[in-house]
């Protein structure tokens, strides 16, 4: 079986471990496991992928999942098992350039993008963002004479059409969001790898309540402290995302996290604003829990409140 293949390699008695980093190889007691998961893949030969390149594709995704980390072979085992193989020499091949990938690519998957871009952002808008999708994925830019194409993000952990659905929601939250630099913080939970960054309070037409601009001022002055309480990387985060405008994968490649994790770490720390700033008006200001519902109504209707100029201030 390839699970005894892949012991710890010993020398003079002692296991050796191996750090996972940006220059990780399979050592050779991953040989059978990579041939098997080529063998499983089996591209068409039109594709032009070679077992080489096919072993590098699954290093960049080990690379990706476990930097940092000291190298587990059953971990790694049970994670090239659930890779979608056949999607990521399919990727593989249309980031290298090959046009029968390419061709197969758009035959097998155009027609889904744009039902998926249509349904999120409308018909003519979510056709546009389908479209860009395509030239970047295509990789119409050069950085330092290479071709950068947008299939060098994919590392097969999901099917290729969800990670496309993904970025064309994300895409579409993006454009929506460069519209508005200044908006209240996310109200309620997401979904830590959702693309969806909004979301709004009831309405409330009542506008003649005297104690309107109390309940305001009251929020504004709790946010502002709590805000002053977070971690210098938690309020780099923010800044980046509300005043910078920089997407999940930008802020990531800066942070050298996944974007994923941005989008988890962005939402734990909108849900305990959301929390410090309700107990700070429910315990210290006396609000009823009706009065503090108030204030995140009258916030939404009118909100002088400015995130860039409190999120510009870097630790």
């Amino acid at each position: 079986m390839i699970s005894i293949m892949l012991r710890p390699e010993v020398s003079g008695g002692q296991s050796k471990t191996m750090l996972i980093d940006e220059a990780f190889h399979f050592p050779p007691q991953f040989a059978a496991l990579v041939e098997a998961c080529w063998r499983k893949a089996n591209p068409p030969s039109e594709w032009g992928v070679t077992p080489e390149q096919f072993q590098r594709l699954l290093e960049r995704s080990v690379i990706r999942r476990f930097s940092g980390s000291e190298m587990d072979p059953k971990g790694i085992e049970k994670y090239l098992g659930g890779l979608h193989l056949d999607e990521l020499a399919l990727a593989g091949a249309c980031s290298a350039g090959n046009a029968a990938a390419w061709d197969f690519f758009v035959k097998q998957f155009r027609p889904e993008l744009y039902r998926a871009a249509s349904a999120i952002a409308g018909e003519s808008c979510g056709r546009e963002i389908a479209d860009s999708l395509y030239a970047d994925l295509y990789g119409l830019r050069e950085v330092q004479g290479r071709r950068q194409s947008l299939f060098g993000y994919f590392h097969g952990r999901s099917k290729l059409s969800t990670w496309l659905r993904a970025i064309l929601a994300q895409r579409h939250v993006d454009e929506i969001r460069r519209t508005r630099r200044t908006e209240p913080l996310d109200a309620a939970e997401n979904d830590g790898d959702s693309p969806a960054r909004k979301v709004q309070f009831q309405s409330r037409s009542d506008s003649h309540d005297p104690d309107r601009l109390r309940f305001i001022a009251m929020l504004q002055t709790a946010l502002t402290t709590v805000l002053a309480t977070l971690g210098s990387r938690d309020r780099l985060r923010l800044a980046y995302y509300y005043v910078d405008e920089m997407t999940l994968a930008q802020i990531g490649k800066l942070l050298g996290e996944h974007e994923a994790s941005v989008s988890r770490k962005l939402n734990r720390t909108r849900q305990s604003i959301r929390k410090s700033v309700e107990v700070a008006l429910l315990e210290q200001k006396k609000l009823s829990p009706e009065q503090l519902r108030l204030c995140f109504e009258y916030a939404q209707q009118e909100w002088p409140y400015d995130l860039t100029r409190v999120l510009s201030a870097r630790d």
